[in-house]
């Protein structure tokens, strides 16, 4: 079960030398930043990083943010669609949680 601080550490900002660094894009901090990237990116960059040999996105969700849960569940998701869909309910969730 989710407590509230882990809530709270999943949306806060990763250290600077954990952030995303978006091909040719912006560097991300926190899910949020996620979330709000996503709808920008063009197919050609959400695919170099979410394709069949790998999931960058799930890779940092879970080994910088820790969110295991929604890193699992972002590795069967191949679209840009059902990504921002599965990481807006996280959020809303976790939002929730944390107060």
């Amino acid at each position: 079960m989710l407590t509230k601080n882990e809530a709270i550490k999943y949306l806060s900002d990763v250290p600077s030398e954990q952030c995303f660094w978006v091909n040719n894009g912006p560097i991300l901090k926190n899910m949020d930043e996620l979330a709000s990237t996503l709808p920008e990116l063009n197919d050609e960059i959400f695919r170099y990083h979410v394709n069949n040999e790998k999931n960058d996105f799930s890779s940092w969700i879970k080994n910088s943010i820790g969110d295991q849960k929604l890193a699992n569940e972002l590795l069967s998701s191949k679209n840009k669609d059902s990504f921002l869909k599965k990481i807006k309910n996280r959020l809303n969730s976790l939002k929730k949680k944390a107060g």
